[in-house]
């Protein structure tokens, strides 16, 4: 979730690694239906679904759901919807699974595919696995672009050197709110997590099912926590991996984020100085990290060309590493590339940039669609520059970069509560938590905060865990994928009662 939080990019890790290191999806469009009405299955969206597993077994709808739910009669907007239909004979089948990545704002139509692959055949084969792209994302109509050249554009780097350069960046996220109002004004006051939750209801209510399970990851853990508080009675199973904490919604949340990037930043560092004999790139992690500094002020200098102009900066530099502080499974490309590039070869860094670190505005937009309605943000730029220029002492790597991703809340033209939502967990059915103790996009004390207001979860750590997702851990963590099978197979849950009812080891780092 949050910051510049991209599960997606861990979603498609291996799809990515096995590009990296070396599908297509169903043709024509979705058919469409209205809430209520059941589902009218086509065909997907190649582009959203291609590279997932069984991406050729999936099947699409859009469905139509009120803009307000408020005034259900009036406005409709539509959200597309994938079902991997259960094979299981129908006497052994456990319902829906309903599954979402999270972002806010990133394409869920994939993911259906991509649980059924980690999950056991015969676990799997019990659920109608559905995944869906939330209001404004990917082919859900409108699908929520304020500036679409906002990132294939030159931009100013992240790292503001005096008041000067901060202004520019201030301007930069006040232009890009006043854009979403521009085009999409009628649409921002009703893109809050709850409207999700909303939508969520009208799927279950469309597929027919009186309660959902589901398996959210990253920010689909707080949609989780909110549709739980919402419908609590909707419930069969839950499954909340790599955790939110709900009160920390927004403004919080982010400034942890900072603190715990800078960490796995640090151990890829280590592990790269570790392996010297092969990166060549220093043999202590400070060695590295000026490494790392200098190319990216030699990129500064001098970008990385593209077919079009320059194409990655130290901005690009930062979005393409940070893919690594969400899963170490990046580590050697990243460090390949790192070298290569500091000994005068920019390929690899160009296809690293390519593959993770592009960022995509339609997420942007709905991310900052989302969070910065969710709740009020400070609307001092004064207090963002406090507690930015606080947290980068010690935590530079990304404390500025994730200030612009959100900086737009700063003057965004809904205006949430003051408050986040407060997340009731009375009266739920047994729920699932998955928690890596060194998450750097979901930090392990937030994910206490919200086991602390889910009485009847049972958390699971990874101890030493620093991927985000971890069940979609590339490679596959089995004590984690052990607990995970069983709960959705026959609800079995880990012994322990207290706050963290079972810890399985962390995978060992990869080779170089």
């Amino acid at each position: 979730m949050g910051g510049r939080g991209r599960l997606s990019a861990v979603v498609a890790a291996a799809v990515t690694v096995a590009a990296l290191a070396g599908c297509s999806g169903s043709s024509g469009g979705p058919a469409t239906a209205s809430r209520g009405s059941g589902l009218h299955w086509g065909g997907c969206p190649a582009a959203e679904v291609a590279g997932a597993p069984d991406a050729s077994k999936l099947r699409c709808s859009s469905l139509r759901v009120p803009l307000s739910y408020l005034r259900p009669s009036g406005r409709k907007i539509s959200i597309v919807v994938s079902e991997l239909p259960a094979t299981a004979p129908a006497s052994q089948r456990q319902g829906v699974l309903l599954v979402n990545p999270g972002g806010p704002g990133a394409s869920g139509l994939g993911l259906a595919g991509e649980v059924a692959s980690v999950l056991s055949p015969a676990v799997a084969a019990d659920y109608a696995i559905v995944g869906f792209d939330t209001r404004g994302v990917g082919s859900s109509d409108p699908s929520l672009h304020c500036d679409p050249s906002f990132f294939s554009r030159p931009r100013p780097e992240y790292d503001p050197v005096n008041a000067q350069a901060e202004q520019v960046l201030i301007n930069r996220a006040k232009a890009y709110a006043a854009d979403c109002e521009k085009k999409f004004g009628w649409l921002l006051p009703y893109m809050t997590t709850q409207d999700n939750a909303r939508d969520m209801d009208s799927i279950r209510a469309a597929l027919g099912v009186q309660k959902i399970n589901y398996l959210g990851y990253s920010y689909g853990t707080y949609l989780g926590q909110v549709y739980a508080t919402m419908f609590p009675t909707r419930v069969r199973r839950m499954v909340l991996d790599s955790v939110v904490d709900p009160a920390g919604a927004w403004y919080q949340d982010n400034i942890a984020q900072d603190y715990a990037f800078q960490g796995r930043m640090d151990a890829f560092f280590a592990w790269t100085a570790a392996a010297d004999s092969t990166f060549h790139l220093g043999s202590t992690s400070a060695q590295v990290q000026a490494a790392f500094a200098r190319a990216s002020a030699k990129l500064e200098a001098h970008p990385l060309a593209g077919p079009s102009g320059p194409l990655v900066g130290p901005d690009e530099l930062s979005d393409t590493f940070l893919a690594g502080a969400y899963s170490n499974s990046f580590w050697p490309y990243m460090a390949t590339a790192l070298a290569a590039y500091l000994n005068g070869s920019g390929s690899d860094l160009v296809q690293l940039y390519q593959q993770v670190g592009v960022q995509g505005e339609n997420e942007f937009a709905v991310y900052n669609a989302v969070e910065c309605s969710d709740v009020d943000w400070p609307r001092s730029w004064t207090t963002w520059n406090t507690d930015m220029r606080k947290a980068n002492v010690s935590a530079p790597y990304e404390t500025w970069p994730n200030t612009w991703f959100n900086a737009a809340c700063a003057f965004w033209p809904v205006k949430g509560p003051a408050q986040p939502m407060h997340i009731d967990g009375a009266g739920l059915p047994p729920i699932l938590m998955l928690q890596g103790s060194l998450d750097p996009a979901t930090p392990y004390q937030g994910a206490l905060v919200a086991r602390r207001l889910l009485p009847s979860a049972r958390m699971v750590v990874v101890e030493g865990g620093g991927n985000h997702g971890q069940s979609l851990s590339s490679p596959a963590n089995p004590c984690v994928l052990g607990y995970l099978n069983r709960y959705l197979g026959n609800g079995g849950l880990p012994a322990g009662t207290g706050t963290v009812s079972a810890s399985c080891p962390a995978l060992p780092a990869p080779a170089p």
